[in-house]
């Protein structure tokens, strides 16, 4: 019962705050931090009790929830959503010690945050599309509110932006869903993955798109990504940590978890689609973060292009690419969870996001400035970390399918460099802007929120293996299932 353990640590946590009269701001905060560092050490039990030998399901649970339509209540973790559920728990908690910069309606914002994150865990461990898809519509409500209450700028056009977006996609989703509903009579997804090969190839083609269209807003894919820079700019950093982090990170999930086992034939139509989508995002969202002058608009358009390579791992059907395209989801929540955590600490001291208002911070503040110079590295793929790895693991597998898109693909590489380098050179490097003579170092809650990231960072770059030999089983079994072997 280790997957309803795991989903009661929030669920838990968001009663007892609902429970709390919202005076007792201290309280609310523990409680909200204990239920999402239980789920935490949960996640780490499941990794512990992991066999990555098996690539099966594990710790499979079901039960009948509605029999009337055939709809379980099941969950699973394998290979491909285990690393995916690791990256929600720790970026759950570590957003959660961050939200102390949140000082108003705290008793309704960890509410609506330990909401979110049952909604995300729920998303990764659910193994019925029925209940995939409540715990994919669980997490749009309270993201909502999230921006559209505690951010910034135009909090309340990013959030309608955002609602209506990713609504629209999951209502393509829905349909798509219903369609594979009507035909197998079950929401069973591995039970709708061992019947893919026998579905026609129109009914694949046209249900694949549907799921895409779901799935593309939330990786995002271009053209659907413009939700995101809005989104990001104007919702609470730690909010947008689990933005960057992790809900993208669904989008990317739905194709391994639901497009590609159950409309194998389909994805295969769509792969050169995917492999052209993923070089335009790469090389789009370089340029255009290339051009930002607000820091946290450039990181969330680093994000678009970051995503790209999941893309274009995806559509080379091959070892090599699958491995760099799931090990990219998870390496860009740890990088890009980094930046957001770092940009908020510079806001919350200089109320300021324009790279041209700093300069000359790293003799400063140099904590701070030597964080900033690690995730930026990380950022632009600096071998010995592990952005490297899950591109170059990307590239590898695409090169041999689809040389030119890959080829195009490596100048996004290159701009990335240059966009994170201008980042260092304008925040930390230069005369010291007077304004920020008396700026603090950056704090010890601070430097606590950043250290478990910085360490996986350099862990997965130093020896990528431990992530691999987790995934590796369970993506081998998907190759061969699509591929018909």
């Amino acid at each position: 019962m280790l997957l309803t353990l795991l989903l009661l640590c929030p669920l838990s946590g968001m009663l007892i705050v609902l429970a709390l009269p919202r005076t007792a701001v201290r309280a609310i905060r523990a409680a909200s931090l204990l239920s999402t560092g239980a789920a935490l050490i949960v996640s780490l039990a499941l990794l512990r009790g992991f066999q990555t030998s098996q690539a099966a399901m594990q710790f499979h649970e079901r039960l009948s929830w509605i029999p009337q339509l055939n709809i379980f209540y099941s969950l699973g973790v394998d290979g491909i959503s285990l690393p995916m559920v690791l990256l929600t728990a720790l970026l759950g908690f570590l957003a959660c010690l961050a939200s102390s910069s949140i000082t108003e309606r705290r008793k309704e914002y960890y509410f609506l945050y330990l909401l979110l994150e049952v909604g995300m865990l729920g998303t990764f461990l659910a193994l019925d599309l029925f209940l995939f898809y409540v715990f994919w519509e669980i997490v749009l409500v309270p993201m909502y509110f999230l921006i559209g209450i505690w951010g910034g700028g135009r909090r309340e056009y990013s959030a309608f932006k955002f609602f209506v977006y990713t609504l629209a996609g999951s209502l393509a989703m829905l349909l798509a869903i219903l369609a594979l509903y009507f035909r197998a009579h079950t929401f069973d997804m591995v039970q709708l993955a061992s019947m893919g090969h026998t579905l026609d190839l129109a009914f694949q083609r046209l249900l694949f798109f549907a799921f895409f269209l779901g799935f593309a807003v939330k990786v995002p894919v271009f053209p659907f990504h413009t939700w995101l820079p809005d989104a990001h700019v104007d919702a609470p950093t730690p909010i947008s940590v689990l933005l960057a982090g992790v809900l993208l990170k669904m989008g990317g999930y739905g194709f391994f978890r639901i497009a590609y086992p159950i409309l194998p034939e389909g994805a295969q139509w769509f792969a050169g689609a995917m492999a052209i989508l993923g070089m335009i995002n790469i090389v789009y969202g370089a340029f255009v973060a290339m051009a930002q002058t607000d820091f946290k608009r450039l990181v969330a358009y680093s994000s678009v292009s970051h995503m790209g390579f999941v893309l274009l791992g995806l559509s080379s059907f091959n070892r090599e690419g699958l491995n760099g395209a799931l090990l990219q989801m998870f390496n860009h929540g740890t990088i890009t969870g980094g930046m957001f955590l770092l940009v908020g600490v510079l806001y919350e001291r200089t109320h300021t996001r324009q790279l041209d208002a700093f300069g000359g911070l790293g003799a400063r503040v140099p904590v701070y400035a030597g964080l900033l110079t690690f995730f930026s590295l990380a950022s632009l793929g600096l071998p010995g970390l592990s952005g490297f790895v899950s591109e170059f693991l990307s590239l590898i597998g695409a090169f041999g399918i689809w040389v030119w898109p890959t080829m195009i693909s490596v100048t996004g590489i290159v701009v990335a460099a240059a966009y994170m380098l201008r980042v260092m050179q304008l925040v930390l490097l230069g005369a010291l802007n007077e304004r920020w003579r008396t700026m603090p170092d950056i704090t010890p809650l601070e430097v606590a929120s950043l250290v478990p990231l910085l360490l996986v960072i350099l862990a997965l770059g130093c020896y990528p293996l431990l992530m691999l030999q987790i995934q590796e089983g369970s993506l081998q079994q998907l190759l061969a299932h699509v591929l018909g072997r």
